[in-house]
């Protein structure tokens, strides 16, 4: 590797040809500068210059050397420039959550898009471990999760909290018991019996006996599609509220009153220490602008 300083040196030396005025270029002495030259020569092991009194022209060697110089200089600039041009409407930014809160969300980042044509966020919905393993491999910027990881290379912000919803048809009566619910018949999704066990339970202690006992109506495990059923009238489904919110059917769904609430909470995770670009911090607070208001 080549000595940066004494090669900023000869190419000073060689830019402005001659050793009083790159001294003074590069607030050094004379002898200084002559001494950089002297070294980068050793270090590569032939002369640089040829001197003719207090005039030098490059050897061979030397013009090898000041291109080597002029190409870092370039690189360097380029990465000053780069530094210096994080820009919150250009690049990519990877997003992973639930399908519910992709409903949510993807609305809001499409806005971002387009006020910003050259930003692009993918927005991918997955299971909660393949979340926590995409934000670990860097493959995922930012992930929203339902608990804090504990890795030792993730970090986290709680931002907020979504409640899991008993969606009924609009104009149904709120149930007072499970025998109510079972007559209406469960419109089944991947997640929805861990759902059931959790809401379920909570509040029909006595009746509810696990999640294989319920009367399935429908199945369906596109995310966007499983509110349609109960719009329709053909049973009841649970979800989190982002996903009946984000529904095109609202009107035609309702919330059930229930005693006991079931919550979880939202984490909004990313690789420890890692320093965000500009675009990913904007994606980052309206994110968390969206969760909190849940």
């Amino acid at each position: 590797m080549l000595n940066a300083i004494w090669l900023e040196t000869f190419v000073t030396l060689c830019e402005v040809g001659h050793f009083t005025r790159a001294a003074a270029t590069l607030n050094m002495t004379q002898p200084g500068v002559s001494q950089h030259v002297k070294k980068l020569e050793q270090q590569v092991g032939q002369a640089l210059l040829s001197r003719d009194g207090k005039s030098f022209t490059p050897t061979p060697a030397g013009q090898a050397v000041l291109s080597i110089g002029h190409r870092r200089r370039a690189e360097e600039q380029q990465l000053r420039n780069t530094l210096l041009d994080d820009d919150p409407d250009t690049g990519q930014v990877v997003v992973a959550c639930s399908g519910s809160l992709a409903l949510l969300l993807y609305p809001l980042l499409l806005d971002m898009m387009a006020a910003a044509p050259a930003l692009c966020i993918r927005l991918e919905a997955m299971p909660q471990t393949r979340i926590i393993e995409g934000v670990t491999s860097g493959s995922v910027d930012l992930g929203i999760a339902d608990h804090m990881p504990a890795h030792a290379r993730l970090q986290g912000d709680r931002i907020g909290y979504e409640d899991l919803c008993l969606i009924l048809p609009m104009g149904v009566a709120h149930p007072d018991s499970l025998a109510e619910l079972q007559a209406l018949g469960f419109i089944a999704h991947p997640d929805g019996y861990a759902y059931a066990d959790a809401l379920l339970a909570t509040n029909f202690p006595t009746e509810y006996s696990g999640a294989d006992r319920l009367w399935q109506r429908s199945f369906v495990n596109q995310i966007g599609q499983i509110p349609e059923p109960v719009a329709r009238g053909l049973g009841y489904t649970i979800l989190p509220r982002s996903g009946v919110d984000a529904h095109p059917a609202r009107d035609k769904l309702q919330v059930a009153t229930l005693t006991n609430l079931v919550r979880h909470e939202l984490w909004l995770i990313q690789r420890k220490a890692r320093i965000l670009p500009a675009r990913a911090r904007r994606v980052q607070a309206v994110i968390t602008s969206a969760l909190a208001a849940l």
